[in-house]
């Protein structure tokens, strides 16, 4: 491996950048964080492409579409059905369907059911195209989060997140921020890996509260001259050490977070600085109300952030385990967590719009799969991989849509069926990326993001 393998920007000598001022002051730039045009320029459509960022809201656990998005009624419960069990146990078996105890309002211009979970964002749903007809192979949480986070299912090679796709694809829009960032707690650290792409296109986690980004700010006790001074003595060093060594993409991509970090300290307590949003915008999002005063924030720093660049972001809400959207026992565990993120997540699609963002942002709402419409002798719902919803809005979907339909119970999509790979090229093509042509190269052989899929869900796109 040469250096220009893993310094591949090509656009400004190594040597001609520390020679100048700002590389003195803020460090080196290192392979991606540097060329802002980014990879795979081959895969690039023609024409401009429909969205400059995605913020992706990912539910941990498997969000109930029978009790949200996809009403089937109530005609079924308490008759039993062919289904399976959940997780390792995949054994036929006879399973009674278990009531939906939601009422369901038809909201926007199509009349769009949408369940009293979801009241706010009901409220938006002109601006939501509603997929219920989504569908993958794994029906246990880890394996499902692997299979809809990277295309692939299974680790036998180290697949990259879709998050790591999209900042190898299309570069860094401010070279002063991460490309890809994650906030929340995910349910595996697959959905933040940058795979064999490099640990460069691996997501920067933030947090939520007053400290976002860990052991960003200098020592109090560091003034402005100390800490150029230490930033020359860094630049230098570094310098130095590639001039002697070989990198491996682990370490080039430490080094550049290192760099980054130091560029951060100047534009990144701005961005995730709330403290400047004016009261009406927090009420917007439910800052300070409970319980949706921490999602609330996580989602008005994403809209900062996309407002400042960054291409991908995501947020795992109830993250951790098997994530807490998993509702086993009780289907009533799922309602505190569509109170904590309905008005959030309307705010930010209000947000956007009244700030001429939303067509160019594509916000995306998902899980790694859905609930079943039996239950194992509880009132709770078990994982349906089978069937279930997602939905989009913003960055050229065509909003008040419906597509697709799973059966009368709300078990199997039936109805212009989509593989999970199907929402990845979807986003891939409001990008202005050719899912076709998402390739990279390496153990000797070429990967591609989408192995198994149609296409673009072309009927919700304008």
């Amino acid at each position: 491996m040469s250096n220009s393998d893993i310094y591949s920007c090509g656009r400004i000598s190594r040597r001609h950048l520390f020679q100048q001022p700002i590389g003195a002051l803020l460090g080196g730039a290192v392979g991606a964080l540097w060329a802002e045009d980014g990879k795979l320029k081959d895969a690039r459509l023609a024409g401009p492409a429909k969205a400059d960022a995605v913020i992706f809201l990912f539910m941990c656990g498997g969000v109930s579409h029978i009790d949200t998005f996809d009403p089937k009624g109530n005609k079924h419960a308490g008759k039993l059905i062919d289904a399976i069990g959940f997780g390792d146990n995949v054994a036929e078996m006879k399973r009674p369907v278990i009531p939906c105890l939601r009422t369901f309002k038809n909201y926007g211009q199509a009349g769009t059911p949408v369940s009293d979970w979801f009241p706010h964002i009901g409220g938006r749903i002109d601006d939501i195209a509603v997929v219920r007809s989504m569908w993958c192979h794994e029906g246990n949480h880890f394996p499902a989060v692997i299979e809809t986070q990277t295309g692939h299912r299974g680790r036998a090679f180290d697949n990259p997140s879709f998050g790591g796709w999209a900042s190898y694809a299309l570069g860094s829009g401010n070279r002063n921020l991460p490309t890809y960032v994650n906030v929340g707690r995910p349910s595996s650290p697959v959905q933040l890996t940058g795979g064999y792409l490099g640990a460069t296109y691996a997501a920067t986690p933030f947090q939520a509260g007053p400290t976002p980004i860990p052991n960003l700010y200098p020592p109090k006790s560091s003034d402005a001259v100390e800490r150029e001074k230490q930033m020359e003595t860094l630049a230098r060093l570094n310098r130095e050490f590639r001039e002697r060594h070989e990198l491996n993409t682990d370490i080039a991509a430490r080094v550049g977070a290192y760099e980054l970090a130091g560029r951060m300290q100047l534009s990144a307590p701005e961005v995730v600085d709330l403290s400047k949003e004016p009261k009406h915008i927090l009420d917007l999002y439910g800052v300070g109300e409970k319980p949706t005063d921490d999602f609330g924030r996580q989602l008005l720093m994403a809209r900062r952030l996309v407002e400042n660049g960054v291409r991908f972001v995501q947020l795992c809400h109830a993250g951790g385990g098997n994530g807490s959207w998993d509702a086993h026992g009780d289907m009533k565990v799922q309602g505190p967590l569509c109170a904590a993120v309905d008005k959030p997540i309307a705010g930010l699609l209000q947000d956007l719009k009244q700030r001429g963002m939303l067509q160019r942002t594509l916000v995306v709402f998902s899980s790694e799969f859905g609930r079943s419409p039996w239950s194992q002798n509880t009132t709770g719902r078990d994982h349906n991989p089978k069937g279930f919803s997602v939905w989009l809005a913003g960055g050229g979907v065509k909003g008040g849509t419906v597509h697709g339909a799973t059966d009368e119970f709300g078990y199997q999509a039936v109805e212009n069926r989509h593989y999970y790979s199907d929402l990845h090229a979807t986003i891939l093509k409001q990008l202005g990326l050719d899912h076709k042509k998402m390739q990279f190269r390496a153990l000797g052989r070429s990967f591609r993001l989408v192995e198994e899929a149609h296409g673009a869900i072309e009927q919700i796109l304008i």
